[in-house]
Protein backbone atom coordinates (compact mmCIF):
# COMPACT_ATOMS: atom_id res chain seq x y z
CA UNK A 1 0.00 0.00 0.00
CA UNK A 2 3.05 2.28 0.85
CA UNK A 3 4.70 1.89 -2.68
CA UNK A 4 1.67 2.55 -3.77
CA UNK A 5 0.29 5.42 -2.63
CA UNK A 6 4.60 7.03 -3.42
CA UNK A 7 3.98 6.39 -6.93
CA UNK A 8 0.26 7.82 -7.12
CA UNK A 9 1.52 10.57 -5.46
CA UNK A 10 4.50 10.84 -7.39
CA UNK A 11 2.45 10.96 -10.71
CA UNK A 12 -0.12 13.51 -9.15
CA UNK A 13 1.84 15.41 -7.37
CA UNK A 14 3.48 17.89 -10.32
CA UNK A 15 0.63 17.50 -12.85
CA UNK A 16 -2.59 17.50 -10.61
CA UNK A 17 -1.66 18.80 -6.98
CA UNK A 18 -5.45 19.22 -5.89
CA UNK A 19 -6.21 15.54 -6.74
CA UNK A 20 -2.64 14.50 -4.72
CA UNK A 21 -3.68 16.75 -1.86
CA UNK A 22 -7.77 14.77 -2.36
CA UNK A 23 -5.51 11.39 -2.35
CA UNK A 24 -3.38 12.18 0.39
CA UNK A 25 -6.00 13.45 2.73
CA UNK A 26 -8.15 10.11 2.03
CA UNK A 27 -5.11 8.18 3.12
CA UNK A 28 -4.81 9.95 5.56
CA UNK A 29 -7.81 10.20 7.12
CA UNK A 30 -9.05 6.31 6.68
CA UNK A 31 -8.47 4.35 9.40
CA UNK A 32 -7.53 0.22 8.92
CA UNK A 33 -9.85 -1.82 9.84
CA UNK A 34 -9.78 -4.37 12.78
CA UNK A 35 -11.10 -7.55 13.87
CA UNK A 36 -12.94 -7.98 17.49
CA UNK A 37 -11.28 -9.97 19.75
CA UNK A 38 -12.07 -13.68 20.67
CA UNK A 39 -15.15 -13.03 22.88
CA UNK A 40 -16.24 -9.72 21.85
CA UNK A 41 -18.98 -10.64 19.75
CA UNK A 42 -20.90 -12.71 22.23
CA UNK A 43 -20.96 -9.45 24.67
CA UNK A 44 -21.76 -7.35 21.84
CA UNK A 45 -25.14 -9.56 21.80
CA UNK A 46 -25.98 -9.14 24.89
CA UNK A 47 -25.91 -5.34 25.40
CA UNK A 48 -28.83 -3.07 24.22
CA UNK A 49 -27.75 -1.83 20.95
CA UNK A 50 -29.02 1.75 19.52
CA UNK A 51 -27.73 3.38 16.32
CA UNK A 52 -27.43 7.24 15.82
CA UNK A 53 -26.20 9.58 12.98
CA UNK A 54 -23.51 12.00 13.67
CA UNK A 55 -22.27 14.52 10.61
CA UNK A 56 -24.11 12.23 8.33
CA UNK A 57 -22.55 9.52 9.22
CA UNK A 58 -24.15 6.39 11.51
CA UNK A 59 -22.73 5.74 14.63
CA UNK A 60 -23.07 2.03 16.07
CA UNK A 61 -23.12 1.76 19.99
CA UNK A 62 -23.96 -1.23 22.55
CA UNK A 63 -25.09 -0.20 26.29
CA UNK A 64 -25.03 -2.82 29.49
CA UNK A 65 -26.15 -2.76 33.29
CA UNK A 66 -27.89 -0.27 35.09
CA UNK A 67 -26.51 2.84 36.84
CA UNK A 68 -23.86 6.24 36.32
CA UNK A 69 -22.95 5.92 33.19
CA UNK A 70 -19.17 5.06 31.85
CA UNK A 71 -18.30 5.44 28.61
CA UNK A 72 -15.27 4.10 26.79
CA UNK A 73 -13.82 5.29 23.62
CA UNK A 74 -11.65 3.44 21.47
CA UNK A 75 -8.74 4.67 19.53
CA UNK A 76 -7.72 4.64 15.79
CA UNK A 77 -8.54 2.01 14.28
CA UNK A 78 -10.19 0.33 16.46
CA UNK A 79 -13.65 -0.58 17.70
CA UNK A 80 -15.53 -0.39 20.89
CA UNK A 81 -15.62 -4.31 21.39
CA UNK A 82 -11.56 -3.74 22.24
CA UNK A 83 -12.99 -3.22 25.58
CA UNK A 84 -13.92 -6.54 26.19
CA UNK A 85 -11.71 -7.22 29.49
CA UNK A 86 -13.26 -3.31 31.40
CA UNK A 87 -17.22 -4.03 30.51
CA UNK A 88 -18.65 -7.20 32.84
CA UNK A 89 -16.16 -5.65 35.80
CA UNK A 90 -17.77 -1.97 35.67
CA UNK A 91 -21.16 -3.40 35.62
CA UNK A 92 -20.60 -5.48 38.16
CA UNK A 93 -19.41 -2.55 40.43
CA UNK A 94 -22.56 -0.96 39.68
CA UNK A 95 -22.47 1.00 36.49
CA UNK A 96 -24.06 1.07 32.89
CA UNK A 97 -21.12 1.10 30.69
CA UNK A 98 -21.52 1.93 26.95
CA UNK A 99 -19.10 1.77 23.94
CA UNK A 100 -19.48 3.02 20.43
CA UNK A 101 -18.18 2.30 17.00
CA UNK A 102 -16.28 5.63 15.80
CA UNK A 103 -17.32 7.21 12.46
CA UNK A 104 -15.36 5.26 10.20
CA UNK A 105 -14.87 2.43 12.42
CA UNK A 106 -15.66 -1.35 13.27
CA UNK A 107 -19.63 -1.95 12.83
CA UNK A 108 -20.26 1.62 10.76
CA UNK A 109 -19.33 1.87 6.99
CA UNK A 110 -15.39 1.97 5.93
CA UNK A 111 -14.50 5.45 5.63
CA UNK A 112 -12.44 8.68 6.52
CA UNK A 113 -12.46 9.90 9.99
CA UNK A 114 -10.72 12.13 12.39
CA UNK A 115 -10.24 13.12 16.20
CA UNK A 116 -12.92 16.02 15.87
CA UNK A 117 -15.67 12.97 14.75
CA UNK A 118 -14.46 11.23 17.54
CA UNK A 119 -15.55 13.85 19.79
CA UNK A 120 -18.76 14.82 18.16
CA UNK A 121 -19.88 11.17 18.42
CA UNK A 122 -19.05 10.72 22.04
CA UNK A 123 -20.94 13.77 22.42
CA UNK A 124 -24.14 12.65 20.75
CA UNK A 125 -24.00 9.17 22.28
CA UNK A 126 -23.66 11.06 25.89
CA UNK A 127 -26.95 12.98 24.58
CA UNK A 128 -28.66 10.35 24.04
CA UNK A 129 -27.25 7.98 26.95
CA UNK A 130 -27.43 10.12 29.46
CA UNK A 131 -25.05 12.07 31.73
CA UNK A 132 -21.09 10.82 32.03
CA UNK A 133 -20.24 9.41 35.10
CA UNK A 134 -16.81 8.76 33.36
CA UNK A 135 -15.00 8.71 30.08
CA UNK A 136 -12.11 6.52 29.58
CA UNK A 137 -10.63 6.69 26.35
CA UNK A 138 -7.84 5.39 24.59
CA UNK A 139 -4.84 6.46 22.04
CA UNK A 140 -6.53 9.21 19.28
CA UNK A 141 -10.02 8.82 21.09
CA UNK A 142 -8.32 9.87 24.33
CA UNK A 143 -7.19 13.13 22.24
CA UNK A 144 -10.86 13.40 20.95
CA UNK A 145 -12.04 13.34 23.89
CA UNK A 146 -9.95 16.03 25.38
CA UNK A 147 -11.63 17.80 22.53
CA UNK A 148 -14.81 17.15 23.94
CA UNK A 149 -14.41 18.36 27.12
CA UNK A 150 -13.30 21.80 25.61
CA UNK A 151 -16.81 21.86 24.01
CA UNK A 152 -18.48 21.67 27.03
CA UNK A 153 -18.40 17.62 27.36
CA UNK A 154 -18.58 17.58 31.41
CA UNK A 155 -17.37 13.53 32.62
CA UNK A 156 -17.20 13.67 36.58
CA UNK A 157 -14.11 11.72 35.77
CA UNK A 158 -11.65 11.28 32.86
CA UNK A 159 -9.63 8.40 31.97
CA UNK A 160 -6.79 9.06 29.35
CA UNK A 161 -5.03 5.65 28.01
CA UNK A 162 -1.68 6.33 26.15
CA UNK A 163 -3.37 9.77 25.22
CA UNK A 164 -1.26 11.59 22.16
CA UNK A 165 -0.35 15.16 23.07
CA UNK A 166 -0.97 16.56 19.25
CA UNK A 167 -2.61 14.32 16.78
CA UNK A 168 -1.23 16.40 13.58
CA UNK A 169 2.28 14.92 15.02
CA UNK A 170 1.35 11.81 12.60
CA UNK A 171 1.20 14.10 9.96
CA UNK A 172 4.57 14.58 8.71
CA UNK A 173 6.21 11.18 8.98
CA UNK A 174 3.17 10.15 7.23
CA UNK A 175 3.97 12.67 4.56
CA UNK A 176 7.73 11.67 4.66
CA UNK A 177 6.66 8.16 4.09
CA UNK A 178 4.73 8.70 1.03
CA UNK A 179 6.68 11.47 -0.62
CA UNK A 180 4.42 14.17 -0.50
CA UNK A 181 5.68 17.83 -1.26
CA UNK A 182 5.20 20.50 0.89
CA UNK A 183 2.42 22.33 -1.47
CA UNK A 184 0.46 19.60 -1.04
CA UNK A 185 0.75 19.38 2.27
CA UNK A 186 -0.31 22.67 2.45
CA UNK A 187 -3.26 22.07 0.74
CA UNK A 188 -3.86 18.77 2.37
CA UNK A 189 -4.33 20.26 5.64
CA UNK A 190 -6.54 23.00 4.09
CA UNK A 191 -8.91 20.32 2.98
CA UNK A 192 -9.38 18.95 5.89
CA UNK A 193 -9.97 21.55 8.04
CA UNK A 194 -12.48 22.57 5.99
CA UNK A 195 -14.13 19.25 5.70
CA UNK A 196 -13.40 18.83 9.81
CA UNK A 197 -14.44 21.81 11.01
CA UNK A 198 -11.33 22.61 13.39
CA UNK A 199 -8.23 23.76 12.77
CA UNK A 200 -4.83 21.94 12.95
CA UNK A 201 -3.84 24.14 15.74
CA UNK A 202 -6.68 23.11 18.10
CA UNK A 203 -5.62 19.71 18.39
CA UNK A 204 -3.04 19.99 21.25
CA UNK A 205 -4.97 18.13 24.13
CA UNK A 206 -2.96 20.26 26.46
CA UNK A 207 -4.50 23.22 25.45
CA UNK A 208 -7.70 21.62 26.22
CA UNK A 209 -7.62 21.32 30.25
CA UNK A 210 -10.93 22.63 32.01
CA UNK A 211 -10.98 25.83 34.04
CA UNK A 212 -13.33 23.84 36.84
CA UNK A 213 -11.43 21.10 38.22
CA UNK A 214 -11.89 17.55 36.58
CA UNK A 215 -10.49 14.18 38.17
CA UNK A 216 -8.20 13.00 35.58
CA UNK A 217 -6.20 10.04 35.19
CA UNK A 218 -3.65 9.52 32.82
CA UNK A 219 -2.02 5.80 32.01
CA UNK A 220 0.66 5.07 29.71
CA UNK A 221 3.27 2.89 29.11
CA UNK A 222 6.80 3.97 29.24
CA UNK A 223 7.90 2.05 26.34
CA UNK A 224 4.87 2.99 23.77
CA UNK A 225 5.88 3.03 20.34
CA UNK A 226 3.35 4.45 19.12
CA UNK A 227 2.67 7.40 21.58
CA UNK A 228 5.60 8.47 23.10
CA UNK A 229 5.70 8.53 27.11
CA UNK A 230 6.37 12.12 27.23
CA UNK A 231 2.54 12.89 25.74
CA UNK A 232 0.84 10.98 28.71
CA UNK A 233 3.39 13.54 31.20
CA UNK A 234 2.97 16.44 29.29
CA UNK A 235 -1.00 16.22 29.30
CA UNK A 236 -0.51 14.83 33.35
CA UNK A 237 0.97 17.97 34.40
CA UNK A 238 -0.85 20.05 31.79
CA UNK A 239 -4.63 18.71 33.32
CA UNK A 240 -3.37 18.22 36.71
CA UNK A 241 -3.95 15.11 36.87
CA UNK A 242 -2.64 11.71 37.67
CA UNK A 243 0.12 9.56 36.21
CA UNK A 244 -0.13 6.39 36.62
CA UNK A 245 2.92 4.55 34.49
CA UNK A 246 3.49 0.67 33.74
CA UNK A 247 6.23 -1.09 31.59
CA UNK A 248 5.84 -3.95 29.40
CA UNK A 249 2.59 -3.10 27.82
CA UNK A 250 3.18 -1.23 24.60
CA UNK A 251 0.42 0.88 23.55
CA UNK A 252 -3.04 -1.90 23.33
CA UNK A 253 -1.27 -4.24 26.11
CA UNK A 254 -3.19 -1.53 28.42
CA UNK A 255 -6.49 -2.55 27.14
CA UNK A 256 -5.89 -6.49 28.44
CA UNK A 257 -3.99 -5.68 31.24
CA UNK A 258 -5.55 -6.51 34.63
CA UNK A 259 -3.84 -4.39 37.06
CA UNK A 260 -4.76 -1.38 34.41
CA UNK A 261 -8.17 -1.67 34.62
CA UNK A 262 -7.69 -2.71 38.33
CA UNK A 263 -6.71 0.74 38.89
CA UNK A 264 -9.30 2.44 36.30
CA UNK A 265 -12.03 0.71 37.70
CA UNK A 266 -10.77 2.11 41.16
CA UNK A 267 -10.64 5.76 40.09
CA UNK A 268 -13.66 5.72 38.35
CA UNK A 269 -15.72 3.88 40.95
CA UNK A 270 -14.44 4.35 44.05
CA UNK A 271 -15.09 0.98 45.00
CA UNK A 272 -13.16 -0.35 47.65
CA UNK A 273 -10.04 -1.88 46.45
CA UNK A 274 -11.41 -5.67 47.89
CA UNK A 275 -14.72 -5.09 45.84
CA UNK A 276 -12.85 -4.09 42.84
CA UNK A 277 -10.64 -6.82 42.75
CA UNK A 278 -13.57 -8.93 42.64
CA UNK A 279 -14.66 -7.67 39.65
CA UNK A 280 -11.96 -7.63 37.83
CA UNK A 281 -10.18 -11.26 38.97
CA UNK A 282 -12.51 -14.46 38.53
CA UNK A 283 -9.72 -16.06 40.92
CA UNK A 284 -10.48 -13.49 43.68
CA UNK A 285 -14.01 -13.14 43.14
CA UNK A 286 -14.44 -16.94 43.64
CA UNK A 287 -11.78 -16.90 46.84
CA UNK A 288 -14.21 -13.64 48.16
CA UNK A 289 -17.75 -15.58 47.93
CA UNK A 290 -15.95 -18.68 49.85
CA UNK A 291 -14.95 -16.34 52.24
CA UNK A 292 -18.03 -14.60 52.82
CA UNK A 293 -19.70 -17.90 52.95
CA UNK A 294 -17.45 -19.71 55.52
CA UNK A 295 -18.26 -16.48 57.56
CA UNK A 296 -21.78 -17.14 57.26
Amino acid sequence: MLSLARLALGTAQPLAPDFAAWLGERLFFTPPRQSLPDGARSLLRRGRRFRITVDGKPVQGWRWGRGPAVYLLHGWGGRGGRYLHFIEPLTELGHSVVVFDAPGHGANPHGMSSAPEFARALQAVVELCGPAHAVVAHSLGAAAAGLAVNWGLRPGRLVLLAPPMDVTEFFEPFARAVGMTPEVMARLVARSTRRIGVDWSELDVRRHAPKEPLPLLVVHDVGDKVVPFADGVAIAEAWGGQLHATEGLGHTGLLRDREVLRTVAAFVTGAAPEDVAAAVDPAAKAERWLWERYRR
